[in-house]
C-alpha cells in the first residue's frame, strides 16, 4: 500500500484547526488594531476628569469605576496581543499600586505611533533598536527632572503632597477628605524605620449609609459587626480563634438514637450539654478571654460562653481571619477545644465602638509590629464605596513607595511633555534610523497631557503648544490646568500637584517593554480551543426581546 505524502505547507503540518497569521499585515498591524481598541477604553478614564466605565463581569457583578487596574481585570479579554497589555497593566498594579491607566495609553501610544514608522518602511527591527535607546534615555533624563524629595515619612504635610494628587486622580473633590484620612491612618501605624511600612497594615472597612463625610480612622482593627456575647469588652486578653463554628458536635454520619422514655430523653440532651460545657470550660481554662468563630455559634454554646463571660466574636471571612491571626498572633483552628499557648494569640484591647449609627467590634495593639489601623468608609451605595476603597488603596500605595524612595516629579503631564522636549532634542543629533523611533517615543509622551486636556473638555492642540512654549522659556513644572477657562496651563508645583518618580519609572518600563514584545512577534499561531460543546448562550438581561 502507497504511504500518502501530505502536501508541503505549514497548515498541512498542523492538525485541522490551526490558525497562521505572519507578516506585517496580518500579525503586527492586527495586533497594533487589537492594543489601540483597549486603550481607548481606558484612556477616557485617565486623569482626575477621568470618565466612569459600567463593567458587568461573567457573574453579572456590577463595577462602576474609573480605575483601570480594575476594568483590565474584569474585562475578559481574549486576544493574545491584548492580553499581554493586561499583563502589564497588572504587573504595574502588583508592583506599585498605581499608574497602571499610564501603562496601557502610553502603551498603546507607543504602538500606534511605531505603525506610521513602519507604514514608511521601516523594518520592525530598526523600530525595536530605536525604542530600546529612547527607554534608556527616557529613564537616564527621569530622574534629572526631579523637582524635591519627600525626607521625612513621619511628617503629615509631606505625606499629604505626594496623597492628594494620587486620589485627586481617583475621587476629584474628595481628595482633601481621603488624603487626610489615609495620612492618618498610615501614621498611625508608621514604623521607626519608614522603610518597613506594611500596606497590609491599613486596612478599609465599608459600611453602607450616611455620607463620605463621616468616614474615619479607628486605631485597631475593625470589623462591622458587634461581638454576639454579652460581654462586649476585654483587655490584655488571649485570644482563640476557630474557622469552624461552635456547636454541639454532630456525627459524620447519619445515626439513628432509640429512646424509650423521657428519663432517656433528659439524660442524653443532658450529656449533651455536659460535653459542650466541657469543651467550653477547657478553653475558659488555658486562659482565654476572647473567641472568634468563623461560622454560626449555637445557641446552647452561645449560652456557655457568655456563662463564663467570654467575648465572643463571629469573623465570615477567611481573609479577615488569617489578617487577624497575624496581627494577633494566633493560629487559626479548624477543631473546637481548647489551645495550646502557642496556638493562642493576644490582644491588649478587645472593644465595641460606635461608628456613625452602627456598632463595630475593634481589635487594638500598641506593639509597633502588629499595629493596624482601619479607614471606616461610609456611603450610599455599595459601589460608591468599593471605587472610594480603590482611590484609598493608590493613596496607601504611594505612601509605600515613597518610603522606599521619596524623590518627586511635576504632576499633571508637566514631566512627559518636558521628557517629550529633552527626547526630541537628542533624536536631532542621533545619528541613522534610530533618530525616527526615538522622535516617535517623544511624540508617544504627548499621550498623557493630551488626554488629560481632552478630559477635562479643553482644547489639546492648543493646550499641548502652549506647554511646549511654555518649557522651552524654562517653565519646566508647567503642565495641563484642568480647571483653566483661557491657556489650560499651570506650574504643578505651585499647584502641588506631584508624581512619584519610582512610580513613573517603572510604569514607563512595563509599556516600553509590552510594546516591544508586542513589535517583536512576526507570526500568529492558534491551535482550535479545546473542549466540548459550549453552553447554549442565555439571552442578557438589558435586551428587549
Amino acid at each position: 500500500m502507497a504511504l500518502k505524502i501530505p502536501k508541503i505547507g505549514l497548515p498541512q503540518m498542523l492538525k485541522d484547526g490551526y490558525k497562521h497569521m505572519q507578516g506585517l499585515d496580518e500579525a503586527v498591524y492586527r495586533n497594533i488594531a487589537a492594543t489601540k481598541e483597549l486603550t481607548e477604553i481606558t484612556r477616557t478614564s485617565l486623569g482626575p476628569n477621568g470618565r466612569n466605565k459600567m463593567v458587568i463581569n461573567h457573574l453579572e457583578k456590577l463595577f462602576v469605576t474609573s480605575d483601570a487596574a480594575t476594568i483590565m481585570r474584569e474585562l475578559e479579554v481574549v486576544h493574545p496581543a491584548a492580553k499581554l497589555v493586561v499583563g502589564g497593566s497588572q504587573q504595574q498594579e502588583f508592583d506599585m499600586g498605581d499608574a497602571t491607566n499610564f501603562v496601557v495609553v502610553f502603551c498603546g501610544e507607543l504602538l500606534q505611533q511605531a505603525e506610521y514608522l513602519l507604514r514608511m518602511g521601516l523594518h520592525p527591527s530598526e523600530v525595536i533598536q530605536g525604542y530600546n535607546v529612547a527607554v534608556k534615555k527616557a529613564i537616564e533624563l527621569l530622574s534629572t527632572l526631579e523637582i524635591g524629595v519627600i525626607s521625612d515619612c513621619h511628617s503629615k504635610e509631606e505625606l499629604l503632597r505626594v496623597v492628594k494628587p494620587a486620589i485627586a486622580s481617583k475621587q476629584y473633590g474628595y481628595e482633601e477628605l481621603l488624603s487626610n484620612l489615609v495620612v492618618d491612618a498610615a501614621l498611625e501605624i508608621m514604623p521607626k524605620t519608614a522603610k518597613n511600612f506594611n500596606v497590609d497594615s491599613v486596612r478599609v472597612v465599608k459600611i453602607l449609609g450616611a455620607s463620605i463625610h463621616e468616614s474615619a480612622v479607628v486605631r485597631g482593627m475593625v470589623f462591622g459587626r458587634e461581638p454576639e456575647s454579652l460581654v462586649k469588652r476585654a483587655e490584655k486578653a488571649k485570644i482563640a480563634i476557630f474557622s469552624s463554628g461552635i456547636d454541639v458536635a454532630l456525627t459524620e454520619t447519619k445515626g439513628t438514637v432509640l429512646i424509650k422514655n423521657a428519663k432517656d430523653m433528659l439524660s442524653f440532651s443532658k450529656e449533651e450539654e455536659s460535653r459542650l460545657d466541657a469543651a467550653i470550660k477547657e478553653v475558659v481554662d488555658a486562659g482565654v478571654k476572647v473567641v472568634v468563630a468563623g461560622s454560626s455559634i449555637g445557641e446552647l454554646a452561645m449560652h456557655f460562653l457568655n456563662r463564663y463571660g467570654l467575648v465572643v466574636v463571629k469573623v465570615l471571612s477567611k481573609f479577615d481571619i488569617r489578617r487577624l491571626c497575624r496581627v494577633t498572633g494566633a493560629t487559626a483552628l479548624s477543631r473546637f477545644g481548647a489551645p495550646t499557648p502557642e496556638e493562642m494569640g493576644y490582644c491588649d484591647v478587645v472593644e465595641t465602638v460606635e461608628v456613625g449609627s452602627d456598632l463595630c467590634t475593634v481589635f487594638r495593639q500598641s506593639d509597633e509590629n502588629t499595629k493596624t489601623a482601619t479607614i471606616v468608609l461610609r456611603g450610599a451605595t455599595q459601589n460608591a464605596l468599593d471605587d472610594l476603597e480603590r482611590a484609598v488603596d493608590d493613596g496607601v500605595n504611594v505612601i509605600k513607595a515613597v518610603t522606599k524612595d521619596g524623590r518627586l516629579l511635576a504632576g499633571a503631564g508637566a514631566c512627559e511633555i518636558e521628557l517629550a522636549r529633552l527626547i526630541q532634542k537628542a533624536a536631532e543629533t542621533t545619528p541613522g534610523l534610530n533618530q525616527y523611533a526615538l522622535q516617535k517615543f517623544a511624540e508617544a509622551l504627548e499621550v498623557i497631557p493630551r488626554t488629560l486636556s481632552d478630559n477635562a473638555g479643553l482644547d489639546s492642540t492648543e493646550v499641548i503648544s502652549n506647554l511646549y512654549a511654555a518649557h522651552a522659556t524654562g517653565k519646566t513644572s508647567s503642565g495641563v490646568d484642568i480647571e483653566s477657562e483661557k491657556s489650560g496651563i499651570l506650574d504643578a508645583v505651585e499647584a502641588q500637584i506631584f508624581d512619584v518618580l519610582s512610580i513613573k519609572e517603572s510604569a514607563l518600563k512595563q509599556a516600553a517593554h509590552v510594546a516591544l514584545t508586542l513589535l517583536s512577534v512576526d507570526q500568529i499561531i492558534m491551535s482550535k480551543p479545546a473542549g466540548g460543546p459550549k453552553a447554549p448562550k442565555q439571552q442578557h438581561w438589558d435586551e428587549d426581546d
